[in-house]
Formats: C-alpha cells, structure tokens, sequence
C-alpha cells in the first residue's frame, strides 16, 4: 500500500485497460481518475492536480506525445510526473516521449506488481517537489503536514497544532526542504543567529517539544548531524 494517498490520472483508449488499471492501482491506495482520450486528459489534468499520469501514445483526438507537450504548458503541473504506458517499443517513440517531457517509458504488456514498484519509484523521486506547487506561503513535507509562513499557522491532517515562535521558525526550516538534513550548526545560525548564545541542548529541547506536538515520525534524528523532516509519513 502507498504511504500516502495519491491520485493517479490514467488515461488510454483501451476500456478494458482502464478498468483493469484502475482495479490494481486503487488497490495499492491511489486515487484514481481515468479518461479516453488526450483531449480529456489535459482537462482532467486542469481541473484534479494529479500527483502522476500515465499516458497511452496512440489515443484519439490527441496523442500522448501531443497531450504531455500540454500538460507540460499548464501552470502548476510543471512537476506532475509524467509516464508513458503503451504497447509502442519503439526507440523514436521513447525518445519522442522524453523529449515532449515525460519521466519514464513503460511498455506494455507489464504485470501489475511490476508497474506498481515503478509508480512508487517515480513518486518517491519526485515526492520533494510537491511543496513547489503551493503558494510560496505553504510548506508541506508530504501533504498531512501543512505550514503556512503568511498565517504562523501549522496544519497536521487538518488540525491546527499552535506552535510557539522559535518553534514554529525551527519546524518552517526543516519543512523547507522535506528529506534535507540541516546540520546543528545550520539550525542554531538560521533559526537563533550568530549573534545569540544559546545552550548545546537548546536544539534538543525544542525538537522534543516539536514531536510531543507532531507526533514522534516527522522529525528524524540523523545521529552526529542534525535533524530531518521525513519524507515517509
């Protein structure tokens, strides 16, 4: 099962392959939008934001090659991971789909567990560049865990968790990167100063208060380091 939930926009000509696809992956705990065709496809995109889409080259209307050219144009879908699903082996057609921006090129046939372990390689890849689709306001490790800059607001799967400041400085440093390891040195300069002398346990503290509020898996320990928000929650 996915560690998180995410949605899947599939789109192929093939109804059979659309529902088989969709049997298997809402399976594994993604959400699934299905479409015909690249016309609809690229509305799809528009309107759900899905986290990556699986593309068939030979659809009617507009191809694949055509429809990820696209979808690649659309303001806010610049880091929608985009993969080919065809029966098209071809080398030019692989290379005319990288080229037109796709991440990968998987041919068909291909056995679900197989397309699934891709789909959960791809998403882990890309997962730190959800947050650069969000207002620059919003920091987010994986989606559940939302910190709005603007607001001084901290958000865990919706709830408001009220954070004092040094601690909600420290917890908007380490979202700003989801998987970063930001050394001690790094934290005590960004988050207190240079200038402001401060006990070797000071760090400790807060962190410690941080996941009495959070919860103890967002924040690693990366012993001898520092500290990480964890991108696996």
């Amino acid at each position: 099962m996915s560690d998180y939930q995410f949605k899947i926009l599939l789109a192929d000509d093939d109804k059979d392959i659309i529902e088989f696809m969709s049997y298997n992956l809402q399976n594994e705990g993604f959400i699934v939008v299905s479409c015909r065709n690249g016309t609809d496809a690229i509305e799809a995109a528009k309107k759900e934001k899905p986290h990556l889409i699986l593309l068939d080259v030979m659809m009617p209307e507009m191809d694949g090659i055509e429809t990820c050219e696209e979808i690649r144009k659309i303001p806010g879908l610049d880091h929608t991971i985009i993969a080919f699903l065809t029966a098209r082996g071809e080398d030019y057609s692989q290379i005319a789909g990288f080229e037109a921006g796709g991440d990968d090129y998987i041919v068909k046939p291909i056995k679900p567990k197989v397309l699934i372990s891709r789909i959960n390689a791809l998403l882990k890849r890309h997962k730190y560049k959800e947050k650069e689709i969000l207002p620059e306001n919003l920091l987010s490790s994986n989606g559940n865990l939302v910190l709005d800059r603007e607001k001084y607001l901290v958000l865990r799967d919706n709830q408001e968790i009220i954070l004092p400041k040094k601690e909600f400085e420290l917890l908007s440093l380490l979202i700003s990167v989801p998987g970063k390891v930001f050394t001690r040195e790094e934290i005590f300069s960004k988050v207190w100063g240079d200038d402001v002398i401060v006990g070797d346990r000071t760090i400790d503290v807060h962190i410690r208060k941080l996941r009495e509020k959070l919860g103890d898996h967002y924040i690693k320990t990366i012993k001898g380091v520092g500290y990480k928000v964890s991108l696996l929650v």
